[in-house]
């Protein structure tokens, strides 16, 4: 039936002040009696406002209590749909724009193969989760990676307060060096471009 597949594109969370391109969304799966499914690049994605085209698609392999992140991009930025095929995270985003009025608040949400719920994440924002299981995390980006252009700030920052269920983690040396967001050079940060 339409109600057992919940197939439509839903706001689920939207910070004050941002247009369509800086909403961060979840996205509902397909379910019927034999299982689930989604489609990861369909008109959907489009009707619901978002406005990425994604050129590449990557899978992250992570053992339980595996953190990444909080990771983004520099220059144009990289836009990120992301999804769970086993197991489950939290997944948190951090609107890390200068200027922006919600410049340091996260959102956080539970992504699970059960779930079915895909998370875009726009430009000019931090992204990072911890495993709470072996998960298998997918997810499409717009823009190559580049490393020379990635940042990264640390998700044991104060300031968010991320509501993780864990007291360490599991990081690479990489992650477990990044900075907090007050001691990031602020000349590195993605800019907040208001809307015309």
């Amino acid at each position: 039936t339409e109600t057992e597949k919940v197939c439509s594109v839903s706001a689920g969370h939207a910070f004050h002040g941002f247009g369509p391109s800086h909403v961060v969304y979840i996205l509902g799966a397909f379910w019927d009696q034999v299982g689930l499914g989604w489609d990861s690049a369909g008109a959907r994605y489009a009707e619901a406002g978002i406005p990425t085209l994604f050129v590449q698609g990557n899978h992250s392999i992570n053992r339980a209590g595996a953190v990444r992140g909080l990771h983004f991009c520099i220059g144009t930025g990289q836009a990120k749909l992301v999804w769970v095929t086993r197991g489950s995270v939290i997944d948190v985003v951090v609107d890390v724009r200068v200027g922006s009025p919600t410049f340091g608040e996260h959102f956080s949400v539970e992504l699970s193969a059960k779930s079915g719920r895909q998370l875009y994440v726009p430009t000019g924002f931090a992204h990072g989760f911890v495993a709470l299981a072996d998960a298998d995390v997918q997810y499409l980006v717009s823009d190559r990676y580049r490393p020379e252009l990635e940042r990264g700030i640390s998700w044991r920052d104060p300031r968010f307060g991320l509501p993780w269920p864990l007291a360490g983690g599991i990081q690479s040396p990489r992650d477990r060096a990044l900075p907090l967001l007050a001691d990031f050079p602020v000349e590195d940060l993605p800019r907040f471009e208001h809307a015309s």
